[in-house]
């Protein structure tokens, strides 16, 4: 073992071969975009990636909604009675709370 370290030295003598090892390790460690720091970014990435799909889906899914509000009138009244709470002069509304 001792003699394999002998014969690798000379490899470590070379200031050019120190100095990339040296950036190396500094790159892959200290700088602002270590390892950790690029692992964390894309996580982040697939989080709002993920966010963005399902705001995409959500607006899908209301542009639906307004357009069968806009084209039925059944369905707005439906609408504005159960979101709104809305009502006919002649008519009670009884609000029925599930515990």
């Amino acid at each position: 073992m001792l003699n394999r370290l002998k014969k690798a030295w000379p490899f470590f003598k070379n200031k050019y071969i120190l100095t990339f090892l040296a950036f190396l390790v500094w790159i892959a460690f200290f700088d602002r975009n270590d390892f950790y720091s690029q692992y964390t970014y894309r996580q982040k990435l697939k989080k709002l990636q993920a966010d963005k799909q399902y705001y995409l889906d959500e607006i899908a899914k209301d542009d639906a909604d307004l357009k069968k509000l806009t084209t039925d009138p059944k369905n707005l009244e439906k609408f504005a009675r159960e979101k709104y709470l809305m009502k006919k002069d002649n008519e009670d509304i009884f609000v029925v709370v599930k515990e």
